[in-house]
């Protein structure tokens, strides 16, 4: 195969080192009878690693410049020229396996998009392992009070658990980003079964950040939850949402659900 050049417009910078590979390999730790779906396998790098571990391996990849290759590199391999955006994940599961696994390298200005979509798929994704921007992957395991405490940091928490495995250089990628790099791991917890709870959450929690140096009572107030007085809620509206952890969030969330008449109508990702 010629060699591909990276294109800016799909994120990609594409990693080389195989001590990195591998020690990605060894967090995933993949098992025979896992169900995983690869986001961007590029030139195949990690899914060479993968495919020999397990028997249901799922790879999306949206560049059409490497399907040929990755076709006859890996004839097992199930491969979906797609936006991993625009899939819908239930499609891919079976009676047998009821939990998917979601790896990659993933384009860093994606990483949010590719986050909110498996929050909205929390009860069937078991856990993900992605290379991110390590800036991000700080803000996404910080703790409640930390400067990188955020949305989601937050979202996160309540989503499941954040594990910031190990930080990656920018020399291990062609091309070299700008920026360093992190592998996170992250399990989900699959009890967050209530869509509409989970939709509320994540707009009390965009709420409440709108503004890092408001008060919550101020930040709520010029949200879309302004019509509600907090005031009987339980969580102490002189703080600001940095200081506030995911049990206040949650007391949050339940006393808007029951005083947010219009919210299916309002809420939004």
């Amino acid at each position: 195969m010629d060699k591909i050049r990276p294109l800016k417009r799909f994120g990609q910078n594409f990693l080389q080192d195989q001590n990195i590979l591998k020690k990605i390999v060894t967090e995933i730790n993949p098992r025979q009878d896992d169900l995983i779906m690869e986001i961007g396998p590029g030139q195949g790098a990690l899914t060479e690693k993968i495919i020999e571990r397990t028997s249901d391996l799922i790879a999306v990849e949206i560049d059409s410049r490497v399907i040929d290759n990755l076709k006859n590199r890996f004839p097992t391999l199930n491969l979906l020229q797609y936006d991993f955006l625009d899939l819908d994940l239930h499609n891919y599961l079976n009676p047998s396996k009821d939990k998917i696994r979601i790896i990659g390298n993933i384009p860093y200005n994606l990483t949010s998009p590719i986050l909110f979509k498996l929050f909205d798929n929390n009860t069937i994704v078991q856990d993900a392992v992605f290379m991110v921007q390590l800036e991000v992957a700080k803000r996404m395991s910080a703790s409640m009070g930390s400067k990188d405490y955020g949305i989601l940091s937050v979202l996160l928490n309540y989503f499941g658990e954040t594990k910031l495995a190990f930080k990656v250089s920018p020399n291990v990628f062609y091309p070299k980003p700008k920026v360093h790099s992190a592998v996170v791991h992250i399990y989900f917890n699959s009890s967050r079964v209530d869509k509409r709870i989970n939709s509320l959450f994540k707009s009390i929690v965009k709420a409440s950040f709108g503004n890092r140096r408001k008060t919550l009572k101020n930040s709520l107030g010029n949200s879309i939850f302004a019509s509600i007085d907090f005031t009987k809620c339980g969580v102490d509206l002189s703080l600001r949402a940095e200081q506030l952890n995911i049990n206040n969030f949650i007391v949050l969330t339940e006393f808007a659900n029951k005083h947010f008449i219009s919210a299916d109508s309002r809420i939004s990702d």
